[in-house]
């Protein structure tokens, strides 16, 4: 159920030596020692590992009561607890009716959303189980362009398929299946296909790096994976609430240069930023005195260059802090204090 989720246009891991120390001892070996140093490290990883990744399949209805239909889908996941907690794709169970899990020893049992966020393409499930094998989180802010990565999951329904690749590149960024910008995504060249949403990109020391989201459509080689610490702390989020609270400032606005007599020497410091289409009713912006026609440059003295610069620094920012807008109206600069509050929903 890999898709693409945007338009063409990104726990500390321990300390000790990766399982692929071999290949890092290796100066003047053949090869062949090289290679069946790296396929004996992969080996390891999968053995550690793959126990913990496991299938997930949904049944959703689309149309019309009297005429709907079921339609299956299908991803990867693995389990984080013991007790059954399992990290996915949120597109891979958003909307499902149904979600069932097919456990490494080939057992399946049904399992329910505990959350998701779509602003990062994550989510929960559990099942009803104990003991289970689990893999654990790494830190993604040690990657390297470079570095080795592999690959677990269910491609087209093939259970535990294992690929390899590189990191082909760090702070990429792609819209999530709500239209938000997923910050710091890792690039890669393993081979995805549909079905490996949802599964571990994992280094060579067996840790869970990133969650495979989504492939460029009739490309080859370009992979994306949300990182390992976004991971971390979205999945804390949906297991204390079952959903992921931001800060919101409540505009519908859009990218749109800024009047020339405005560039730096006027106090402006770029040459766009947020127009102000609509503001919501009750939301701080309305608060904070923001009307449609204004235009946002910057917050809290930060230039904005886009909407999706404002989505990230608000996205940062605590709930409840009261933040500075530097606001064009009418042609003049002016700046407005705004009191944030949590998000209402995912929509606006």
């Amino acid at each position: 159920m890999l898709r693409q989720p945007f338009t063409i246009y990104p726990i500390r891991g321990d300390e000790h030596e990766p399982i692929a120390n071999a290949t890092n001892r290796v100066e003047a070996a053949e090869p062949e020692t090289l290679l069946d140093a790296f396929s004996q490290a992969v080996v390891r990883v999968v053995q550690r590992v793959a126990p913990a990744v496991v299938g997930v399949q949904v049944m959703r209805t689309f149309g019309a009561p009297r005429r709907s239909a079921e339609v299956p889908g299908a991803g990867s996941g693995f389990v984080i607890a013991p007790d059954g907690y399992i990290v996915t794709n949120s597109h891979v169970v958003h909307r499902a009716r149904r979600i069932a899990v097919t456990l490494a020893d080939g057992s399946e049992l049904p399992a329910q959303l505990v959350g998701e966020d779509p602003a990062t393409d994550l989510a929960v499930v559990r099942v009803h189980a104990n003991d289970l094998p689990v893999a654990e989180l790494g830190d993604s802010d040690r990657l390297q362009v470079g570095q080795l990565v592999i690959a677990i999951g269910n491609p087209l329904g093939l259970q535990a398929s294992v690929v390899t690749g590189v990191v082909s590149a760090l702070g990429r960024s792609l819209r999530g299946p709500d239209g938000r910008v997923i910050e710091n995504v890792i690039q890669t060249d393993a081979p995805l296909n549909p079905g490996n949403s949802g599964g571990p990109l994992v280094d060579t020391r067996g840790k869970v790096i990133g969650v495979n989201t989504a492939i460029v459509a009739g490309a080859q080689g370009l992979s994306f994976a949300v990182p390992a610490n976004t991971a971390q702390w979205v999945v804390g989020q949906l297991l204390r609430g079952g959903r992921v609270q931001r800060a919101w400032l409540g505009i519908v606005g859009e990218l749109r240069t800024v009047p020339g007599r405005f560039v730096p020497e006027r106090g402006a410091s770029q040459a766009a930023g947020v127009a102000v289409l609509q503001v919501i009713a009750g939301s701080p912006a309305e608060r904070a005195g923001l009307r449609p026609g204004d235009m946002i440059v910057s917050l809290d003295g930060v230039p904005l260059r886009s909407p999706a610069d404002l989505q990230r620094m608000l996205s940062r920012t605590p709930l409840g802090s009261s933040v500075v807008l530097g606001v064009i109206r009418q042609g003049r600069l002016l700046t407005l204090r705004a009191e944030l509050a949590a998000e209402p929903n995912r929509e606006v």
